[in-house]
């Protein structure tokens, strides 16, 4: 049987390594979103060059003011799909972002309660009389930080969810907006 400083040492070393490890998880989940993100911001950057200057080319060809205005308003509405889309493609990497922090998270503090509680057991076998109170005040404590990381866990689901919601709201307004511009200016050519 292992002495009380020899299973805490052990245990000590145990917890270091899954920290490492998770903390090596994250910032991996976190780089790759990173570049996720910024491939999109550039294919969103390159295509808006190439299509700004075909448009332009085509407001520079308008004969009269109200030609430039129906160009200008036929090109609101493929802008405002282009920024819905955006919006929608952002949002899904972010969801995904989280859905793997989550899971790593999940996976690590699953795994540390199984040997926290592991030690826990095997030092009130150890124990001397009348410590059954302090293991049990260490297993509640335990239970609370569990319960305190399930809810943690629920709030930033619920925020990411709160967060895709809005971007798709605030695109589908700016895609009803464009919409109706266009129809206005098309009644007014």
């Amino acid at each position: 049987m292992f002495a009380i400083p020899e299973q805490f040492s052990a245990a000590t070393k145990n917890q270091f390594e899954s920290q490492l490890a998770i903390m090596n998880t994250l910032a991996s989940t976190a780089f790759d979103s990173a570049q996720k993100i910024m491939d999109l911001n550039l294919n969103v950057v390159k295509s808006s060059l190439q299509e700004s200057g075909g448009a332009a080319q085509q407001l520079f060809t308008a004969k009269d003011p109200q030609e430039f205005f129906s160009l200008s308003a036929a090109q609101a509405q493929p802008n405002a799909e282009k920024a819905l889309s955006y919006s929608r493609h952002l949002a899904s990497i972010l969801s995904g972002t989280q859905a793997e922090f989550a899971k790593a998270a999940e996976t690590q503090i699953a795994e540390t309660n199984r040997k926290v509680l592991s030690l826990i057991e095997e030092l009130s076998k150890n124990a001397p009389a009348g410590s059954e109170n302090a293991i049990a005040i260490l297993k509640s404590a335990i239970g609370n930080a569990n319960a305190g990381y399930d809810q943690f866990s629920k709030t930033t689901k619920q925020a990411v969810e709160a967060l895709e919601g809005n971007l798709s709201a605030a695109a589908s307004q700016f895609v009803n907006a464009a919409e109706k511009t266009s129809t206005r200016a098309r009644k007014a050519a």
